[in-house]
């Protein structure tokens, strides 16, 4: 069985079971601050396992994407070196929210095991946790488990969300490759070896843990289970290495053919292979090498992979070439991989580019570090220079030292560079309480669509985020309603502001947020006492309102403009609309060229223009994605949403925010800034309507009061160069040529003028020939921390002393080249420093050729 006929029997037999077959989700993790990346199947549904989020269905399937490269799930040092670690895999799974539990789970896994993929039960070694007897029962007596191949393991089978939060016991199957391999079953001295392989592992999460580390039962126990693709791939085919099923075998003839190597099958090939992968994705899904965060990780991916194959003997870029490979290997199941296939490439070879002007000096200054090496650890501070001074990963300085049987001094490298250390460790940090935020029950029903004013009734009150029965006149708190009017800030709409009102009770709402299902009005009490059960009347800022929908709604018109301006790889990272302007973040790995912004704004404004009607319509998720609808990055859809038309079908975008009946509210889109905020990420901000108005009036008179800067500026200027032009003119005098010395009956003058233009140094030069009659010239002057250099022989000397061969070897002491004909030559350089010198030699070199 393949691994593409694997992935599909299993979300075949699962979606049968009445599970629905779901998508998998970004490697970036949308609103989880926890994670890095999406390290596992139930990253997406963590909301839904804690409660604060609900689906149209309560069984799910799904093979999802993920990444192990940093943080406390960091396999990167493993790759290429084991048969089984990889940065990037994936992890099938099914899931039970609060539905089936122990005994459907069990039954679901060892039927798919053992009936659809035909696995030889006397093959399997099941592992229970110490504690869960309920678990042991049904597996002896109800699945008839051998119990010689039965095991029960503590803090092997016992999982957890983090510190806090949902956790429970797992049970664990592992396949026996066979009394060929060394290695004994799990629990044993020897369970590291590769005879007993873990192939699944069912999570049932029953419990909830507090901060004290106590845990109570949950109310509605659920399932969680992830089984390698590429691990039960390896048992179906026969091999005992991951990199030996059919869908690395093609990528490793791939890697071996791009480095220009005769062999099929080596720790190097393995890493390339590997890493082509979880590069590819992540580029796919957003992310860009940078030097922070998730853009740090794939940059180390990327550059230990270009390493790897540069030790294979790699002549220029090869990784990016493997685009090709990958997507006719994975590019069915994965359509973004064709779609984005140049991108990735353009990314890819760029960052190849950037990465070889610094690997072969970073490489030699290693190797002769090595060789004058005392005992056998490269000291910290060493790995720290390659690292600050010429880019090089640790993670390939500890490759190399590995492969000459020599250690690193970590210690000290983290001691050299704490910074550096912690953008790498960044992943280990996202700790999160999971009972450390406001518990609410219940909804609140958006009305904000309809109507900005309302009748609602208060359901809770906070005082400094501590649940209170009233709030009295002074008091700043949050209000929750059983309905509002107010938009909840997201999407990167802000909320909206206003009143709650009631007699002579007067809530001023300075802000809108979202909790959960629950909408939280910040603010102040003006006046009166608000009371727990009071009924209100909520009323919207409607002019704030009207102007921060005018500027969503502009945002997604910007954001179509951007990607058929710059290109389809173009990604929301964020955004801001409130009344006043609007911020776009976008990926892109280059500065927006003044041209593409011109065209962008134009397109913009046509658009708004053309006054077509702003579309929206509600449908389940499935049917907005067969639209074809965009979804913005960072959100999270139920499983109704709202697709947002406009212009016909210029832009098709999900969102839940609120917007201008037609394009032609805006009235008008005006580009105000663009620039970087982080590598591969733009921001741009714009203005409209009469805001944009506003700034285009104030960039006139700005523009008038610059022009008359400039002239007032020009004319002074003119002054000043008619005053250096008569110095000038008075320099070339006697008092110039009083300076000239006697070398051998010859007269020779070296000198360095100030306040002149190079090009000004020719004409001196002749005048100072004629005035001369016979004698060698070498003038110099300074401008823009470059140096210029001129010399001039007289044609009765040129046959012994060459103003070419003067200059040449003048500029080279420079740090810079120069030439001419034997009466005259010029050049530069740019070490200022040296000059003095340089003009010094100038009587020698004279001497040396007379």
């Amino acid at each position: 069985m393949t691994s593409a006929e694997l992935r599909q029997a299993f979300l075949g037999y699962f979606e049968n079971q009445g599970h629905q077959i779901v998508e998998s989700s970004s490697l970036i993790p949308a609103n989880d601050p926890t994670l890095m990346f999406t390290n596992a199947g139930m990253v997406q549904f963590k909301d839904v396992f804690l409660g604060s989020d609900k689906r149209a269905y309560n069984r799910a399937t799904t093979s999802q994407r993920c990444v192990r490269a940093g943080g406390k799930h960091n396999d990167l040092e493993n790759v290429g070196y084991t048969a089984r670690h990889h940065t990037f895999f994936e992890m099938l799974g099914n899931f039970s929210f609060g539905d089936y539990f122990k005994r459907d789970a069990i039954n679901f896994a060892w039927t798919f095991l053992t009936e659809v993929l035909e696995l030889p039960k006397e093959k399997l070694w099941i592992t229970v946790h110490i504690s869960d007897d309920e678990a042991e029962k049904i597996w002896k007596e109800e699945v008839g488990v051998d119990p010689q191949r039965f095991s029960k393991l503590d803090e092997d089978n016992f999982w957890s969300m983090g510190d806090t939060g949902p956790c429970g016991p797992s049970t664990e199957i592992f396949y026996d490759h066979g009394e060929g391999v060394w290695g004994g079953p799990p629990g044993s001295p020897e369970e590291d070896g590769d005879r007993y392989i873990e192939i699944w592992n069912l999570v049932f999460m029953q419990f909830n843990r507090d901060a004290d580390g106590s845990v109570e039962p949950l109310p509605n126990p659920s399932i969680d289970t992830g089984m390698g693709l590429e691990r039960i791939a390896a048992v179906l085919q026969g091999v005992h290495s991951n990199y030996e099923i059919d869908l690395f075998q093609n990528l490793l003839k791939a890697a071996s053919t791009a480095v220009g190597c005769k062999e099929k099958d080596n720790q190097s090939l393995r890493v390339i292979a590997d890493h082509i992968r979880s590069c590819a994705f992540l580029i796919c899904d957003g992310v860009i090498p940078s030097n922070e965060g998730a853009g740090y990780v794939l940059r180390r991916i990327i550059r230990r992979a270009v390493r790897h194959g540069n030790k294979l003997g790699a002549n220029g870029p090869f990784f990016n070439t493997l685009m090709a490979a990958l997507v006719a290997e994975m590019g069915e199941a994965y359509p973004e991989l064709k779609e984005k296939q140049a991108q990735v490439e353009r990314v890819l070879l760029k960052e190849e580019e950037q990465f070889a002007k610094t690997l072969d000096h970073g490489l030699r200054l290693l190797e002769e570090v090595i060789a004058n090496l005392t005992g056998s650890e490269i000291p910290g501070e060493t790995v720290f220079k390659l690292y600050d001074t010429y880019g090089f990963p640790v993670d390939l300085t500890a490759d190399v030292a590995r492969e000459q049987e020599l250690s690193v001094d970590m210690a000290g490298f983290e001691k050299a560079m704490d910074d550096q250390r912690n953008r790498a460790r960044a992943a280990g940090k996202f700790n999160v309480d999971y009972n450390d935020a406001i518990r609410l029950e219940g909804e609140t029903e958006f009305t904000g669509y309809e109507q900005l004013v309302g009748d609602a009734k208060v359901v809770a009150l906070f005082r400094e985020g501590e649940a209170v029965d009233q709030l009295n006149a002074g008091d700043a708190g949050m209000v929750v309603l059983d309905e509002t009017p107010f938009y909840g800030e997201s999407g990167g709409q802000v909320g909206d502001r206003g009143t709650l009102t009631t007699g002579s009770v007067e809530f001023e709402v300075q802000d809108c947020t979202k909790e959960s299902k629950n909408h939280l009005h910040h603010g102040v009490l003006n006046a009166g006492v608000l009371k727990v059960g009071d009924n209100v009347q909520p009323k919207v800022d409607a002019e704030k309102r009207r102007a921060t929908a005018v500027n969503h709604s502009a945002t997604h018109i910007l954001h179509e403009a951007l990607s058929r301006v710059l290109g389809n790889h173009v990604q929301q990272k964020g955004s801001l609309c409130d009344a006043d302007r609007l911020r776009f973040d976008f990926s892109h790995f280059e500065a927006v060229k003044p041209e593409e912004l011109q065209q962008i704004e134009q397109i913009c404004n046509q658009q708004i223009r053309l006054n077509s009607e702003v579309r929206t319509d509600i449908m389940d998720i499935e049917s907005a994605k067969a639209t074809g609808a965009a979804a913005l990055f960072g959100e999270k859809y139920d499983e109704t949403v709202r697709v947002l038309t406009m212009g016909g079908d210029f832009s098709v975008e999900l969102c839940g925010g609120t917007h201008a009946s037609r394009t032609g509210d805006i009235a008008l889109l005006k580009l105000v800034s663009e620039g970087g905020i982080a590598a591969g990420v733009r921001r741009i901000e714009a203005v409209t309507g009469a805001k944009a108005l506003q700034f285009i009036d104030q960039s006139a008179l700005q523009l008038e009061e610059k022009l008359q800067e400039q002239k007032a500026k020009s004319r002074q200027l003119e002054k000043e160069l008619e005053q250096m032009k008569a110095k000038l003119a008075a320099a070339k005098g006697s008092d110039l040529l009083s300076n000239a010395v006697d070398v051998i009956g010859v007269k020779v003058l070296a000198e360095l003028l100030e306040g002149i233009e190079p090009k000004a140094l020719r004409d001196t030069i002749d005048q100072l020939k004629n005035k001369l009659g016979s004698g060698v010239v070498v003038l110099a002057t300074v401008a823009d921390d470059k140096v210029s250099l001129a010399a001039g022989v007289t044609k009765d000397l040129t046959a012994k002393v060459k103003a070419g061969d003067l200059v040449r070897e003048l500029t080279t002491k420079l740090g810079g080249k120069g030439g001419g004909r034997p009466d005259f030559a010029q050049g530069g350089g740019t070490d200022v420093a040296a000059l003095p010198d340089v003009l010094a030699e100038v009587q020698l070199l004279v001497e040396k050729n007379l």
